[in-house]
């Protein structure tokens, strides 16, 4: 296959999926699956072979994908009706203080994001906010920026938010690996950007709300300790897992029956069914929600996880066909031949995407499409694929703008115009992609 042939069906592939997106507006899912086909025809697969490459690509990803997104969507949702998210705010904000509730809300925004999408966070915690630029007569993004910087940090580095497990699936990245890493990463990133750099860029001048209600000074304590019981498990169960398996098979400590029995507890299938039981007794029954009640708040749940679990299994099928067609080689050959990191790449073909579409998942899939066709000729080390995976995800947040449905929710909580949500959030998110990348980049080169 000529190298010109195959370079053509990449960036035809891209253009066309972007194209669909953008101008056809057609749905994520049926545009990626197009786009796939479309770089196996033009890469010279037979129609059996791009078939194949389909059910390949979709049935690996959804293996493992789709049973992590559907128990995060569940978790979330209690987490959401209980008003854990809510009283969480409320308890770091007292143990905080007002000269640290910025600190309060941008750990709340990145605790409550783990298994709640973004936009469902902005949605239950932007009141607080509002109460507090009220109370304190600051503007408004004094307390939104740090909010939304955790909610954004979270939801692209660490898993078992969608985006990550479905990247850290496609380059087949140990998740307690991927949580390590993405926490050191994102958290001080999360604390320059939110605390720090986003005073750069907050007016002086009071914003107005109607209808904001005062902040309120009481919370049920023991449901803060519950969320953090329910989500502590299964992070503990997924990390000490991933940790004793990795050192049984490096040889560091002698193999034995307790480290299967972690192994087993610890994948994040039984950890979550385990968090997921948790949160139905603690959040849910214990709380007085019936059985038909948890039924409807749980199955109501499932349907925005649905849109997610296809739009990911899609992106595996772009990434399969990009393998069977060779792509993936040709690239890896040319990197190795040049100075150009893998790295870089990963950074800059999600970072287009992600402006050109608006979309962080679209883009995230995209460019680990790319990326996981290149990986197996490069040979790369469970460390570097992490860190391209944290590559992956800083181009995700960049540069959010009119094309991105984040942009319109921040728009319309903050009451602002689309001039002064673009001099907020879309610098506040391109700062926070530039800096990530720049500390992964050069924790990238120094390993």
């Amino acid at each position: 296959m000529e190298e010109t042939q195959l370079i053509g069906a990449i960036l035809t592939g891209i253009a066309l999926l972007l194209f669909l997106i953008i101008r056809m507006k057609l749905n994520a899912f049926i545009s990626l699956l197009i786009a796939a086909i479309w770089v196996g025809l033009i890469g010279g697969l037979s129609g059996t072979e791009i078939i194949g490459s389909i059910s390949k690509g979709m049935g690996d990803t959804l293996a493992f994908v789709a049973t992590i997104v559907g128990l995060g969507a569940i978790f979330g949702a209690l987490l959401e009706h209980s008003g854990g998210a809510q009283s969480l705010a409320l308890f770091l904000l007292k143990k905080g203080g007002e000269p640290r509730s910025r600190l309060a809300l941008l750990i709340t925004g990145f605790i409550v994001c783990i298994p709640v999408f973004f936009d469902v966070g902005i949605i239950i915690l932007f009141p607080i906010v509002k109460a507090l630029a009220k109370k304190s007569g600051k503007n408004v993004l004094h307390y939104a920026l740090p909010l939304l910087t955790g909610l954004a940090v979270t939801h692209s580095f660490i898993p078992p938010t969608p985006g990550p497990v479905a990247v850290a699936d496609i380059l087949q990245v140990d998740l307690g690996y991927a949580i390590v890493i993405g926490a050191a990463i994102g958290l001080p990133i999360a604390l320059l950007c939110g605390v720090y750099l986003s005073r750069l860029i907050t007016p002086s001048e009071l914003s107005e709300f109607d209808d904001v209600e005062d902040i309120r000074e009481d919370f049920d304590p023991s449901l803060v300790r519950t969320i953090f019981v329910v989500l502590g498990i299964p992070l503990a169960l997924i990390l000490s897992g991933s940790l004793f398996k990795t050192l049984a098979l490096e040889g560091v400590i002698q193999h034995a029956t307790w480290i299967d029995v972690l192994s087993f507890l610890g994948h994040p299938f039984i950890s979550l069914i385990i968090g997921t039981l948790l949160a139905l007794y603690h959040l849910g029954t214990e709380r007085g929600l019936g059985k038909t009640e948890l039924f409807e708040v749980t199955n109501k749940s499932l349907a925005p996880a649905g849109s997610i679990i296809l739009i990911t299994g899609a992106g595996g099928v772009l990434k399969q066909m990009m393998i069977n067609t060779g792509i993936g080689d040709m690239i890896a050959a040319a990197m190795q031949t040049s100075s150009f990191s893998v790295i870089l790449l990963a950074y800059l073909v999600t970072s287009l995407v992600r402006i050109m579409q608006g979309s962080a998942t679209v883009a995230m899939l995209t460019g680990a499409g790319i990326v996981a066709a290149v990986i197996p000729d490069m040979a790369l080390s469970m460390t570097d694929k992490t860190l391209v995976m944290m590559a992956i995800a800083a181009g995700s947040v960049i540069l959010s703008h009119v094309n991105d449905s984040g942009f319109w929710l921040v728009n319309r909580y903050l009451n602002h115009t689309v001039q002064q949500t673009l001099r907020a959030w879309t610098i506040q998110s391109t700062m926070i992609s530039v800096t990530s990348f720049i500390l992964i980049f050069v924790v990238y080169q120094l390993v």
